[in-house]
């Protein structure tokens, strides 16, 4: 057997055991997790004991060296048990993509990396600040150093499991002078700052996520800062890292709700072998979406695994490429409320039970969270400016 072939045996052999603490562990702690809005500790140790968490770190620096494709599986897997499992792995793995890709020149962060790989950390990501209107790329808050050390205090509409995380990537201003655009990502670890909630997470889905607000209030080492400017760093990794997880765990919440509408159309058949159900029809046309949405990530997966072998920096913030990226979130997003909505129109009211096995009931509630996380408005208005100005 050849390097490449172990190598996908070895891939196989894990997502075989990603499905099975799905199964043991994620699946059943998933509805407590959503009924009580509470940190999925169960199903985030169980990654841990997988050694998921430095999964894209390269071999190299002691992780598995898995690809955006492989990671992508994961978070799909991750999606079928789970959705906020799946979403907290997801955005974790953003945060790591974005260290492993701008910040291994840094003596500090090689030294995190394998930290990371050792202890299995889980990190959080604050980007969006009260008062720049959802704008990733601005920001009030700024680094103030002083003696090889930076104090800073941001207001965060949202941190996602900021309480149970242990390092948090944020974005600042540079230092007090620059622009609000001149920006900085921040490292640091949960000894060097302290989160005071200024909003609540009582939502209609993705209830385990815990994305709350907060103020955070820092004081690290300048070292903590990242070498590259944050503006780099969301149009090479940041923007389509996460538009490719997110669809991809998407697409397992999705292709949950169609194995359940595959189940109740298997059950119709057997009390009536003779007569094919009508149901039988609106599950081949739900599959047909579902395997659409597929495609389209696996697409985008595609181009932008070329472009990370190409090494050319300026093809990331090619306007086709940026609108191919945002036309993934928003299409995926969409497709998926879609599907579950179909799927429930086969299961029928077995499916609004939430007592029931054919439950779809935080499938949907999940799914309209999926175009509210950056919203869709605001990526089509982005779009509708770089379409008049792009050139197929």
């Amino acid at each position: 057997m050849d390097s490449s072939s172990q190598t996908q045996t070895n891939f196989e052999s894990l997502i075989k055991q990603v499905h099975a603490i799905g199964e043991e562990i994620i699946a059943p702690q998933a509805k407590d997790v959503d009924e009580k809005a509470r940190f999925p500790k169960e199903g985030m140790e169980a990654i841990k004991s997988l050694k998921l968490m430095s999964a894209y770190v390269p071999a190299s620096h002691g992780g598995m060296g898995l690809d955006i494709k492989q990671v992508s599986k994961i978070c799909q897997v991750l999606g079928l048990y789970c959705g906020s499992t799946a979403m907290i792995y997801a955005m974790h793995k953003i945060q790591v993509a974005c260290i492993v890709h701008h910040c291994m020149t840094s003596q500090f962060f090689q030294s995190y990396v394998k930290e990371l790989v050792a202890e299995q950390r889980l990190i959080a990501s604050a980007t969006t600040e009260i008062g720049v209107g959802g704008d990733l790329l601005s920001s009030f808050c700024a680094v103030e150093a002083n003696d090889g050390e930076f104090q800073l205090t941001k207001k965060a509409p949202v941190i996602s499991y900021a309480e149970d995380a242990d390092d948090l990537m944020l974005t600042a201003r540079k230092d007090p002078e620059a622009a609000k655009s001149d920006q900085v990502g921040v490292l640091i670890n949960k000894s060097q700052y302290s989160v005071e909630p200024i909003s609540d997470w009582d939502t209609l889905g993705f209830r385990g996520t815990c994305s709350s607000g907060f103020v955070v209030t820092a004081t690290a080492s300048v070292e903590q800062i990242s070498p590259t400017p944050f503006s780099q760093v969301l149009s090479q990794t940041m923007h389509p890292y996460s538009h490719i997880v997110w669809a991809s765990l998407w697409s397992g919440i999705a292709s949950s709700a169609v194995s359940k509408a595959r189940q109740f159309v298997k059950n119709a058949v057997r009390k009536n072998p003779n007569i094919p159900p009508i149901s039988s029809i609106r599950l081949g046309e739900v599959d047909t979406v579902l395997s659409t949405m597929r495609n389209n990530i696996k697409a985008n997966i595609d181009e932008y695994m070329q472009l990370l072998e190409d090494g050319d920096e300026d093809a990331f913030t090619n306007f086709g490429f940026t609108i191919r990226t945002n036309n993934l979130k928003i299409n995926s997003s969409q497709m998926l409320v879609d599907i579950v909505g179909k799927a429930m129109l086969i299961c029928g009211i077995s499916s609004y039970r939430n007592n029931s096995e054919l439950s779809l009931c935080r499938h949907l509630r999940d799914a309209y969270g999926a175009a509210l996380m950056v919203n869709n408005d605001r990526i089509m208005m982005h779009n509708s400016s770089l379409v008049l100005m792009h050139k197929d």
